[in-house]
């Protein structure tokens, strides 16, 4: 049964990309409880409960693509490794990186790559390892982490989340070790509290005790002006940490990616011809994320951009990929898409960049720094002018700096 709602600010959409959203009560599937369902670009994409923002309650920031219901194969339409490799130029592939023969994927990757998640998921490394032998990928290096070596129980919609984090990581930098650092979900009615922290405290030690390297967290909360006590859980000279921007558009703001100390990663859609070729990439309107904190102060990263940030805290700083992109979860294919794709893929290709910053902040002063450059600029990423007005050259609130052209500059 259908019942309409009013929708907050989380789902007040730019333009006219996401339209007939409508929550619907479902009982037929074990992940989405409640969903909102619209449509874009000719996709129908669904939102699980889990990703719908609740004050004071992490959330995820993923949707189903066309259906929530599994098959037996990758959905059509979908990305692969190979291809967002091919289009972000990590790899050799072909002209106009066709989903279907831009096979070649990644190698790269050092030290380890944390993914902070919520609930037990049991079985993650034999559908990573499913994941990974479809795409050619190597075996993955897979260890499961608990808060307090507690297993917690699973929360259904967050599995969809937890594959998508791990298989994506891994697909961007195989050869790193991957981490799943899992958690409980926050109590009811307030983040401001343990287990997650306590998650990232975990992950921060694994990554460390790898020797360095990554850490993505997907989920998040609306910002509240207590959080700036938390940015000092994303301080660590042998980590750079990454959160997901949002997928609600732009305005409407969302903690850790806010964190000054964390690498904000927003959204953008690959658009292709009718051949598949790919043809240009663009912001991707009323869901990509992005924002001015009203709790962050600008950080000094951010001096060169405050014709556009003012005083406070921009993001997202980089943009990747949103919709959309195949996961392999409890033996079935799923098409998902969001900014919870987009902060491990963006993630991985970090870490296999090896550039092996000492900690966000550094990694951060490093690409806004090629602002400064317009040909190392140029070359290095990819600046998204498309998808909404706000999106103008340079930096802008749409995906920040841009998305991953090559390795340099990461």
């Amino acid at each position: 049964m259908n019942r309409r709602i009013r929708f907050s600010k989380a789902f007040v959409v730019a333009g006219a990309a996401i339209v007939s959203l409508t929550i619907l009560a479902v009982s037929s599937r074990a992940y989405a409880q409640e969903r909102v369902e619209g449509v874009f670009n000719g996709h129908r994409i669904i939102y699980p409960e889990s990703s719908i923002p609740k004050p004071g309650q992490h959330h995820t920031n993923y949707f189903f693509v066309d259906s929530d219901q599994p098959s037996a194969g990758p959905p059509a339409g979908v990305e692969t490794p190979g291809s967002v490799a091919c289009v972000y130029q990590l790899v050799s592939g072909p002209a106009g990186c066709p989903v279907a023969t831009s096979t070649a994927v990644p190698t790269g990757g050092w030290g380890a790559v944390a993914l902070v998640d919520a609930g037990d998921y049991p079985n993650a490394a034999s559908d990573l390892a499913a994941f990974s032998s479809y795409y050619g990928l190597p075996a993955p290096d897979f260890t499961i982490a608990y808060v307090g070596n507690k297993t917690p129980p699973s929360y259904g919609d967050w599995e969809v989340e937890e594959a998508l984090d791990i298989e994506w990581a891994h697909a961007m930098a195989p050869n790193a070790k991957v981490y799943l650092v899992v958690s409980k979900l926050c109590a009811t009615g307030t983040c401001d509290t343990d287990p997650f922290w306590s998650a990232v405290s975990l992950a921060t030690k694994l990554v460390k005790e790898a020797g360095g390297g990554v850490i993505s967290m997907s989920w998040g909360d609306p910002e509240w002006s207590g959080e700036t006590k938390y940015d000092s859980y994303f301080k660590n000279k042998k980590v750079v940490y990454f959160a997901a921007a949002g997928d609600s558009g732009l305005g409407v703001s969302i903690y850790p990616g806010a964190s000054p100390n964390v690498v904000s990663v927003g959204g953008t859609y690959f658009n292709r011809d009718p051949d598949g070729n790919f043809t240009y990439e663009s912001y991707y309107t009323g869901g990509g994320g992005g924002d001015i904190s009203p709790y962050e102060p600008r950080p000094a990263y951010q001096d060169g951009v405050e014709n556009v940030v003012g005083s406070q805290r921009g993001y997202p700083d980089v943009g990747s990929d949103f919709c959309c992109a195949p996961i392999y979860l409890n033996g079935a294919w799923y098409a998902v898409g969001g900014t919870s794709w987009a902060s491990p893929t963006f993630a991985g290709i970090v870490n296999a960049a090896a550039n092996e910053a000492k900690g966000s902040v550094a990694e951060l002063t490093m690409m806004y720094d090629e602002l400064a450059i317009p040909a190392e600029y140029a070359a290095d990423f990819n600046d998204i002018t498309q998808g909404a007005s706000q999106c103008v050259v340079g930096f802008n609130e749409c995906d920040g700096i841009g998305s991953a052209k090559t390795y340099a500059g990461k």
